[in-house]
């Protein structure tokens, strides 16, 4: 059975319910999902707009990070898709899901997930602020200039 079931990334919205369907199964007890949406404040600045954009390696790295945690942690089924490109306040840029035997696992397998995909893959934000000024925040993996 295939516990990495889908990983992505795409310039189209996100679906809950791809994500959903794809941990879906017979053996999982419990799915856990983490939605990330773009929010209008960021650091108590207005935020109008905002933009990802991705190494050509991400999905790599992102195949990396499902793999190793499908690897360490007692679960079913994984999935993980984070969106590039410009998207308005209120998108969703992300969405990983887990299913597993018993809740606990499968929050604890989902959280590592989005925590290590933050972290791990080279995906990097643009917020254009209200007044115009643009800055780039989020990921600590380096973002070539």
């Amino acid at each position: 059975m295939t516990i990495v079931r889908l990983i992505d990334i795409r310039d189209t919205p996100l679906s809950l319910d791809e994500l959903f369907a794809a941990v879906s199964d017979e053996h999982a007890g419990g799915i856990a999902l983490f939605v990330g949406t773009v929010r209008n404040v960021d650091e108590g600045k207005d935020v109008d707009a905002l933009g990802y954009s991705a190494h050509p390696t991400a999905i790599i790295q992102l195949q990396t990070v499902a793999d190793r945690i499908a690897a360490e942690c007692d679960i079913v089924g994984l999935a993980a898709v984070h969106r590039i490109g410009d998207l308005a306040i209120g998108d969703i840029a992300v969405i990983v899901a887990v299913s597993a035997q018993h809740r606990g696992q499968a929050f604890e397998a989902c959280r590592r997930l989005i925590d290590e995909l933050k972290t791990d893959v080279p995906v990097w934000k643009q917020q254009t602020l209200t007044g115009g000024d643009a800055v780039w925040v989020g990921s600590s993996v380096d973002r070539p200039v």
